[in-house]
Formats: C-alpha cells, sequence, structure tokens
C-alpha cells in the first residue's frame, strides 16, 4: 500500500500568519510502478505501434492507406503527398514525419516490398541505400496501387470492425479485409518492449498457391509452393532445408542471401547489380574500403558505385591477374555482399502476440478471412431479404392498384397514408411506406409486374447465401477463386533466385598474398620467425634469448595455413602471410601476443595442414595416444580458433605430425622404453577422443618423452620393438640411453 507523507508549509522560524503550502510526497513499490505505470506503456507499443496484425499491417500502414482509400486515391488520380499526411493526421497523431517514413516504405519508388501499396511519383529514395534520402513531401504525389482493389474488397459490406479514432470525430478500421495473405507477402519489422518481429516477404504467387493447396489440405507439403522468400532487392538465396523447415513450422530462422555480379572481362572490372536486401551499397563500399586500407584485399584498385535510372551497380576495379570468382568469395565472406537475413514471426491475433510458423499463420488468417467472407455474405443477405420484404409488399398492392391510390387519395392528412394502407392491405410499415413513396408514373401495372417478378430470383439468391453461410467448404471455394484471381491478375516472377548447396562449388579464398617460399621457425618459448631461402642464406647465426633455443623448423609456403596448437587444449589458425618476413638475426613475433591467447598460455607444437590429408598424433602422460585426422581442423568458416583440440584426460607430452608413417620411441619415468610404428593407430575424426593405449605403465609411472626413432641413440631397436599396443616395453640399456641427454 502506498504511503503519504505530508510536510507543512509553515517553516517554524517564519511568519506564523503566512499560510504554507502543503506538498505530497508519495511512496510506491518498485513492482507497483512497473504494473501501475510501465505495463500499459509496454502493451500500448506492442498492440498499437510495433507488432503486425494478421492483415499485415501495423497500426500507421493501415490509418495511412485508409485515408488514401477514403480520399479517393485508388481509381482518381495522384494526390499530393504533404496532402495525404495532413488527412492522415485525423487517424494518426504521431506527426507528419512518422506518416511520410510510413508512405515512403510503402511506395513502389523505395522498392521495400515486393507489392507496394503506394503508387508513388518523385524522389522517394531506395532501401538499398543509407544516403539516398527522399525528396520533401510537397515536392511529391502518389496515390494507391491497383492491388490495394484486394486490400479494400468489400470493406463498406461490415466485412471487418471500426472503430473511433483518437478524438471520436470519426471512424477506421481495426483490420483491412486483404483478399490474399498479406501478413507473408509485405516483409514487416518492429522492435516493441521486451519483444521483436521481423517478418520476411514471400512471392505473391508463391503466397496465393500455397494458400489454395492449404485449403485443399491443411496438411501439405508448403516447401513444393512456397519455395523460400522473396526480397525486392533481388539477389541470390541459399536454399537450407532445416532453416526452411524451422520457418514453416515454428516461426523463426535465418537465410544467407548473396549478391548477383557479373564480370565485364573487357573492362576487368566486376558488376554488381542486386545486394542483400537487409544491407546498403554504402556499408558495402564502406567495408571494402576498409580491406583496402587494411591491405587485406590487393585485388582491388577501386570500387565505386554507379546505380543510376537502370538500377543499383556497383563497380568494382581489379587489378591484373586477379581471378574474379576467387576475390568474390572472399568478398562474400568478409563483406556484407553475402548476409544472413534472420527471421521472427511475432504477429499479433487476437490482441495477443504469437511466434508461429508459417503453416499456423495460414491457419490463423485463413479462420479470419472465412470470417471476412461470411460477414459480407450475411451483409448482402440482409439487403436481399429487406428488398424481397418490400416487393412482397408491392406484390400485395399489385392485387388491387386502384384501392391503394383510392387510400392515398381519400386520406385527409399525409402522416395517415402510411397506416391507411397497413390497414388496407394487411402490410407492414417498412412496405407501407415504400409503397407510399412510388411515384405516380410508376403506378402501373406494368413497373409493378416487372419488379415483382424479381421475387423468384431474390428467393433463390437468398437461399444459395444461405446454404453458403452454413457451408464452411463452399466459404473455402470463395476464398480459393478470390486467390487465384489475385494470383493471376497481380503475380509476378520471383526477384530472388534460389541457389541450392550443389549448385554453389566451394572455391578456395584468395588472400591476395605472394606465393613464394619460406623457412618457418619456432622456438621452445614460442617466438616465430619466416625467413626466405635467400635470407636464410645469407644470414648468420639464428638468434634466441639466453634461456630459449629452436623447437622446430620447415619449409613452407607464404601463403600457407598454420595451426598453432597450445597447453589449453586450444588450436589457433593463420597464414605464414600474416608475418612479414624476416632474419635470422631478431628474435621473431612472440606468438601468444600476435594471436591474442588467453592468459598464460603456451604454444606447444605449429605444422603446416596442406591439404589436411595426413594425421597429428597426440601423446598423454597416462600412456594414451590420439590419432587425429587434420581434416577435423579444417573449417568452411572464416575460424580463427578452434576450442577442444584435443583431449585433457592427461597431460600432453608430446604432438607430431608426421607427413607418412614411421617408428616413434615411447619413454616412461621408470626408464623403460618401446618403440612402435604409428601404422598400429587408427585415425580419430573426434578432436577430443582420448585416443588408445599404447605404453601399459605401472603404477605412478608416467610417460615423459616421444621421439622418431631416428633422433633416438637406441642400437638394439628389437629389444624395444613391439608388434601391438599397448606394451609395457623393455628397461633401457646402458648402450641405448644415451638419448636422455640430447637436447630438445
Amino acid at each position: 500500500m502506498a504511503k503519504k507523507k505530508q510536510s507543512d508549509g509553515n517553516s517554524k522560524q517564519g511568519n506564523p500568519n503566512v499560510v504554507g503550502l502543503r506538498a505530497q510526497v508519495l511512496e510506491q513499490a518498485i513492482t507497483d510502478t512497473l504494473e501501475v505505470n510501465y505495463m500499459p506503456y509496454a502493451m500500448s507499443v506492442i498492440v498499437s505501434r510495433a507488432i503486425p496484425e494478421i492483415d499485415g499491417f501495423k497500426p500507421s500502414h493501415r490509418k495511412l492507406l485508409y485515408t488514401m482509400y477514403k480520399m479517393g486515391l485508388l481509381t482518381g488520380g495522384r494526390s499530393k503527398s504533404a496532402n495525404i499526411v495532413g488527412q492522415t493526421m485525423r487517424l494518426n497523431p504521431h506527426g507528419d514525419a512518422a506518416i511520410y517514413d510510413t508512405m515512403v516504405r510503402l511506395s513502389k519508388g523505395y522498392e521495400a516490398l515486393l507489392t507496394p501499396f503506394v503508387d508513388s511519383k518523385g524522389n522517394f529514395g531506395k532501401t538499398y541505400s543509407r544516403d539516398m534520402a527522399c525528396a520533401a513531401a510537397r515536392y511529391t504525389e502518389a496515390k494507391l496501387s491497383p492491388i490495394c482493389a484486394e486490400i479494400f474488397r468489400d470493406i463498406d459490406r461490415d466485412t471487418v470492425d471500426f472503430a473511433d479514432n483518437y478524438d471520436g470525430t470519426m471512424q477506421e478500421p481495426l483490420l483491412l479485409p486483404t483478399a490474399f495473405p498479406n501478413v507473408l507477402v509485405s516483409a514487416n519489422m518492429g522492435i516493441a518492449v521486451g519483444m521483436a518481429s521481423k517478418i520476411c516477404g514471400f512471392n505473391l504467387s508463391e503466397v496465393c498457391r500455397a494458400t489454395v493447396e492449404y485449403l485443399a489440405n491443411p496438411k501439405c507439403d508448403l516447401t513444393q509452393t512456397l519455395l523460400s522468400p522473396d526480397f525486392p532487392t533481388g539477389g541470390e538465396i541459399i536454399y537450407d532445408a532445416n532453416e526452411l523447415y524451422n520457418l514453416y513450422e515454428h516461426g523463426f530462422g535465418s537465410f544467407k542471401v548473396k549478391s548477383k555480379w557479373h564480370y565485364v572481362a573487357s573492362e576487368n572490372v566486376i558488376e554488381v547489380t542486386e545486394i542483400p536486401y537487409s544491407t546498403t551499397s554504402e556499408a558495402i563500399i564502406d567495408k571494402v574500403a576498409e580491406l583496402i586500407k587494411a591491405n587485406k584485399l590487393r585485388e582491388v584498385s577501386d570500387m565505386r558505385d554507379e546505380t543510376g535510372l537502370s538500377g543499383l551497380k556497383l563497380a568494382i576495379d581489379l587489378r591484373r591477374g586477379t581471378d574474379p570468382d576467387r576475390l568474390m568469395a572472399k568478398l562474400f565472406k568478409q563483406t556484407p555482399l553475402m548476409d544472413s537475413f534472420s527471421c521472427n514471426f511475432n504477429i499479433l491475433v487476437g490482441g495477443y502476440p504469437r511466434v508461429m510458423g508459417v503453416r499456423e499463420i495460414l491457419e490463423e488468417w485463413t479462420a479470419w478471412r472465412m470470417e471476412c467472407v461470411r460477414r459480407r455474405v450475411l451483409n448482402e443477405l440482409t439487403r436481399k431479404r429487406e428488398k424481397l420484404h418490400l416487393l412482397r409488399g408491392l406484390q400485395t398492392i399489385l392485387l388491387d392498384i386502384d384501392k391503394a391510390i383510392r387510400i392515398i387519395r381519400e386520406t385527409d392528412e399525409e402522416r395517415e397514408v402510411v397506416p391507411n394502407l397497413m390497414i388496407g392491405f394487411g402490410i407492414d410499415e417498412i412496405q407501407a411506406d415504400y409503397v407510399a413513396e412510388i411515384k405516380l408514373r410508376n403506378i402501373n401495372r406494368e413497373y409493378i409486374i416487372k419488379r415483382t417478378e424479381e421475387i423468384t430470383s431474390l428467393e433463390s439468391e437468398i437461399a444459395d447465401l444461405e446454404n453458403l453461410l452454413s457451408t464452411p467448404k463452399r466459404v473455402k471455394d470463395v476464398i480459393i477463386g478470390e486467390l487465384k484471381a489475385c494470383d493471376k491478375k497481380y503475380g509476378q516472377e520471383r526477384k530472388t533466385v534460389i541457389i541450392y548447396n550443389d549448385e554453389t562449388p566451394e572455391i578456395a579464398e584468395d588472400d591476395g598474398a605472394e606465393d613464394y617460399p619460406v623457412n618457418i621457425f619456432l622456438s621452445r618459448d614460442g617466438y616465430f620467425k619466416k625467413i626466405t631461402p635467400l635470407s636464410l642464406r645469407m644470414g648468420g647465426e639464428q638468434k634466441y634469448k639466453e634461456t630459449d633455443g629452436e623447437f622446430l623448423s620447415f619449409a613452407a609456403s607464404n601463403r600457407s595455413e598454420l595451426l598453432v596448437f597450445t597447453d589449453k587444449q586450444q588450436c589457433y589458425k593463420c597464414r605464414a602471410s600474416d608475418f612479414e618476413d624476416t632474419k635470422a638475426s631478431v628474435l621473431g613475433t612472440y606468438l601468444p601476443s600476435f594471436l591474442k591467447m588467453d592468459d598464460g598460455e603456451s604454444v606447444v607444437y605449429l605444422l603446416d595442414p596442406s591439404d589436411y590429408a595426413g594425421s597429428v598424433f597426440f601423446f598423454f602422460a597416462n600412456g594414451k595416444a590420439s590419432r587425429v585426422s587434420l581434416s577435423a581442423y579444417a573449417t568452411k568458416t572464416n575460424r580463427k580458433k578452434l576450442t577442444g583440440a584435443y583431449s585433457d584426460a592427461s597431460p600432453l607430452v608430446a604432438v607430431l605430425a608426421p607427413t607418412e608413417d614411421l617408428e616413434l620411441a615411447v619413454y616412461s619415468s621408470d626408464g623403460r622404453a618401446m618403440v612402435f610404428n604409428t601404422a598400429l593407430m587408427s585415425p580419430k575424426t573426434t578432436r577430443a577422443a582420448q585416443g588408445v593405449g599404447v605404453m601399459s605403465l605401472r603404477y605412478n609411472r608416467l610417460v615423459e618423452r616421444v621421439l622418431p626413432l631416428g633422433e633416438t641413440k637406441i642400437k638394439n631397436f628389437a629389444r624395444y620393438r613391439v608388434r601391438s599396443i599397448p606394451a609395457a616395453g623393455a628397461k633401457v640399456n646402458e648402450d641405448d640411453s644415451e638419448q636422455l641427454t640430447i637436447d630438445n
């Protein structure tokens, strides 16, 4: 309960005759404040602004279009946008700028919708441009697009409910009786309080056909007719069956959309003509410029926007010798030329937000549309019944026209005409009033007979309408007929091309680095050097810190990819080209800092996976070893860090990556050794596999060292060689123990 505190405005030190003001301070629990003050605001944003309803419109869209409809802009000429905005403020009091922005988004010129509802004239900007602003409302003109005839179909025949506007001076529809599932056709996005909605658009023809299929069989396979989302900016959508299933059944999912491009060989230029719906041409150009400035896009000499009256066009000038396919594969990964579009089908149904899949949306739309058709039929039925009632009264007059004329002529007062006709012919007041209003020239047998002949046809029509109302299948047939007519009249071809996975061959990304041989060196402390063969021949002795020394070295290419394994079961991926060429006389690059490793993380091994066809061996202190295929570390995405690179069940002792099977010597802490061939180990596809037992250890004994047999001082190979694993090995003789002093 809120507590009330009152402070006396009369100061104890002031004049007691002066009457002070009393201030009231209310203390209120934060939960009460949220419930009383914040919740109404949140619900207002959700219901009245941000989330679309089953007709596919937000309130701002609906108010604008209905105003244009009442202005006669469906069949008439265009009107100045400023005039439309001003008229819309009678329904939408949120300001002219917001109303005009709504009109711009619904316009044909802005190209944000597959089926625009506003036929615009003038500069309305473009959805694919961030900087191309629309002209002021006083310079542009607009009217409703022809398809709005399907949006407002029979709106004046009681198909939807109406409510007072914000000041009670006029009425507006709560929904628009769309004859097709506009909620799936029009792309929509809104951010409310605590929830959001993001609906992608589908092709009008596909939506109409899918709805027809659904009405015939609610369990039909929607993917056969509703192929995938369609975007007004075109591009190429990469088909993903799993994401499509999530979208159709659960109402959320994401799709990758690629730009459409072609190569002009004569000018050595790539021209991009369609881009993803979720980005802009300026965002793409900015990202490309950033990559060029960072020296990560050496293949591109310039990029410019050549958009004109013919539409969008981004031109990319290539350097000589650049492969356009490889360059575009690189740009798709590093720029918004390929982007993801995430969907969240959150829609208001009966005033409550619900996340629904496409199938559930069609179910709700069908139920709502059937109700609209029933209300329209009921309205028509009521009018025909009223007309039939009047004609039956007129038919009664036909029995004695002279009597009717005599009653009217002999009635002294005008107000008595209708009651006298009611008494004279036994008809009700409505029928009598209708007869009394007939013109004198129409009081003839021919006129009355022609009118009463309509009774038979009206009775037949009424019976048919009553049967239609009571037969849901016939109502569905009416909707199906309207959908087919809409598809035939307004349907268009898809703008976004569907690309299936088997149609998108993987193109190796070209990082633009020059290809030449290099020698890689890694020290025990994690210092990395990349030295060219010429510099290596001319240089002197390798320089290391006093307590450091060479750990491993191998020949590679400047464009080689490198895998760096650490002591925290992680693997970092980099390229040799990421490092500057250096000399033997420098310390090199400290890998933990360069790769931004975690605190306390150290390098344990470095290798060149080449084509990822070989294996890497991990030996653990508990006597187990794991042979992992290098293919387990290959990724299609541009990931720089892999966790769970190897098992953490036991401390790591050694890592080896031989190019072919060879013999290894394993030494334990109790002075034993064994020699085995790596062919005895089968490769694992799981990186974190614990491996198989290699050396059988006694209690509290550990594996200390693993070396290729050729790097040891073992002379009596037969003593330590085993034919199967695990094995205990043999005690190392003095003649074979010199290897323990080898500098590692």
